[in-house]
């Protein structure tokens, strides 16, 4: 061992900050074996590096690893590299990072964080990770050789007042960082570093696919009693992200997904990319076969794990997946982020959304790519998370017509299949504008509605859309394919609007409206407490009388959900509508004209009403009423 011995004191300042650092700062102390593990790589990379662009740096790269070693007698636990190692002078410079000069303005921005996140996430910036390991150890020694030279240094510091440099003699090229363990401490978070079961797991979670081997010596005891010693391989490597595609089997992808997923069916679609550039990342992610069972849950989670170069960071990040993709599993890889930044710090990363924007596009095409290849699989998957994919027609505005395009919904044209919206648009029939539709609780109930009367028997095409997003999003989305969708369920339907010219049917129409006047003005007064007009239908060809809506109105349905989410919302009024060929209303027409004060209309009237409720899946406000109403007018009619 040399002589030459340095030591230096960390100034007052510093000094506050490696206390937070190491008190304050991580909450999960597991993360210090992550970040040595990060830094030894990271000099492994760098070796490799110049070795290929400096023939004459004569490093050693055939067998570059990191190796562990647990001392239970000493106590210490060493994270050991053949990487590039340090100068002196770059232990300074990149190991004392915070004893330089100039930290006290990053310490005003820590004590003014708001909470740990915050404060982690700034630290993550000053490149201190490695200071983390005081949070485990009373005092860590550092011996290093930088590769094409022959002088050895170490670094010793009990990361409190002070740190020691001093030279040493036939060490190998590389990099040491030796940790003198506290004691295991369960209620301050301190495991037991030495166990190997711990290392196992802290390695697995956070480092499983460095690309360079982490090896760890273990002894074994024989059936016999002998003792041996093994080194085993702690990480697996295989982060198949980082290889190009034409290189992973299908087999590798599938295992994969289930490792991340738990889910031991095959993924519906696997989505592999890469980004170059000013900001470089990986991503392989998986479309799922079937859907978990949280997907609608209170908290749903997200399934796309966070990485950098390789090194685990988070579960469930949010910032790089929407709500309405929460079921997408896999990984993203970036090159660029620090290792402590935190969930606030990647909302506002501006690189982070514009990978979130070109994740969802991938995504978005691989869903179409299967809509286009493989109808049967898309009619699958569709019936998995199409409920959740059209989330995305209310909040992101950016890819509605992308999911427009993906829309599949049952419609009256085929009872067996669904149908796209392109598809609906090329069957329309000529002078056709608007895409129509209607909403209800089920296909039966929508199917029965005597709004579709009019459109079935004119051949016109009518989606039924039964899943409760769609109260929402077609009432956001302003058309598809230069096509407003409209709802047969509210506003004025004529689809038998005379052509300009013919007098014959204004004439008829305009005594029509004649004849029925006093009626409708009448029904108007007399269910003044349930609806808000009484008008003549052209919709109806078989029954007596429906509910419509305005235009702009919330629909029962809607109007319901909010009540349930615990909104109060006020009753939306409807609009009846007669059908004047119909014998019930006829009839009534004529028993008003002969006697409208007898009390018996008023009673017809409402069961008119409560039977235009129920025709399309309503709730009576007074059942009883109803049913005593209808049954004495049955009694009199036997």
């Amino acid at each position: 061992m040399g002589s030459t011995v340095e030591t230096m004191e960390f100034q007052a300042e510093t000094r506050q900050l490696l206390r937070l650092v190491i008190h304050s700062i991580y909450s999960n102390k597991d993360i210090f074996l992550r970040e040595l593990i990060s830094n030894a790589s990271d000099a492994l990379d760098k070796i490799r590096l110049e070795s290929l662009t400096d023939p004459d740096l004569a490093a050693d790269t055939s067998d570059l690893h990191i190796a562990l070693d647990a001392d239970h007698d000493a106590r210490t636990l060493t994270v050991r590299d053949n990487g590039v190692g340090m100068s002196r002078d770059e232990i300074v410079e990149l190991i004392g990072t915070i004893a330089k000069s100039g930290t006290a303005g990053l310490l005003e921005k820590l004590k003014g964080a708001e909470d740990a996140a915050a404060a982690q996430s700034l630290i993550g910036q000053f490149g201190v990770g490695f200071y983390s390991a005081f949070m485990v150890a009373d005092k860590v020694t550092l011996r290093t050789r930088r590769a094409g030279t022959d002088a050895g240094t170490q670094w010793e510091s009990a990361g409190e007042g002070t740190y020691e440099l001093r030279d040493v003699d036939g060490l190998p090229v590389g990099t040491s960082v030796t940790l003198h363990l506290k004691p295991a401490d369960g209620e301050d978070g301190l495991a037991d570093y030495l166990s190997e079961r711990k290392i196992r797991q802290i390695v697995k979670q956070y480092s499983d696919f460095i690309r360079w081997p982490i090896r760890m010596a273990t002894e074994r005891t024989g059936a016999e009693g002998a003792t041996t010693t093994e080194v085993d391989t702690l990480n697996s490597m295989k982060a198949l992200w980082a290889r190009p595609r034409n290189e992973v089997t299908e087999a590798e992808y599938h295992e994969f997904y289930q490792q991340i997923s738990h889910d031991w069916q095959a993924p519906a679609k696997t989505v592999h990319m890469r980004a170059e550039g000013t900001f470089e990342y990986e991503a392989l992610l998986f479309l799922p076969a079937q859907a978990p069972f949280d997907l609608f849950s209170r908290e749903p989670r997200r399934g796309v794990q966070l990485y950098v170069k390789r090194v685990f960071i988070m579960d469930d990040c949010e910032a790089l997946m929407p709500d309405y993709l929460r079921f997408v599993k896999g990984v993203v890889d970036t090159h660029d982020l620090s290792l402590n930044i935190s969930r606030e710090i990647l909302q506002h990363d501006r690189q982070i959304r514009a990978v979130r924007r070109r994740l969802v596009k991938k995504v978005l095409g691989a869903v179409k790519e299967m809509q286009a290849g493989d109808a049967e699989a898309y009619a699958s998957f569709w019936s998995q998370f199409g409920r959740v994919l059209k989330e995305g027609l209310i909040e992101d505005t950016d890819n509605t017509e992308a999911l427009l395009e993906l829309v599949s919904a049952a419609s009256t044209h085929d009872p067996d299949r669904t149908t796209t919206l392109r598809e609906y648009v090329e069957r329309m029939k000529d002078g056709q504008e608007a895409i129509y539709y209607l909403t209800g609780e089920t296909r039966a109930t929508v199917e029965n509605s005597p709004h579709l009367e009019a459109f079935r028997a004119k051949g016109y095409e009518v989606l039924i859309l039964t899943d409760p997003v769609d109260e929402v999003w077609v009432e956001r989305v302003p058309g598809f394919d230069g096509h407003r969708l409209r709802s047969i369920a509210k506003g004025q339907v004529d689809l038998d609007e005379p052509a300009d010219g013919d007098e014959a049917a204004d004439a008829e129409k305009a005594k029509r409206d004649q004849d029925f006047a006093a009626l409708l003005t009448w029904l108007t007064t007399a269910l003044s407490e349930q609806v808000k007009q009484v008008r003549l239908s052209s919709r109806l060809t078989t029954s007596a009388a429906c509910l419509v809506g305005d235009a702009h109105d919330m629909t029962p349905t809607l109007e319901k959900m909010y009540r349930a989410m615990g909104q109060q919302v006020p009753p939306v009024k409807r609009i009846l509508e007669l059908n004047p060929a119909h014998p019930l209303v006829t009839a009534l027409r004529t028993a008003h004209e002969a006697d409208p004060a007898d009390p018996a209309l008023t009673e017809i009237a409402e069961l008119v009403h409560g039977g235009a409720l129920l025709a399309e899946g309503g709730e009576l406000t007074d059942p009883a009423r109803f049913t005593r109403l209808l049954t004495e007018r049955l009694t009199r009619a036997l």
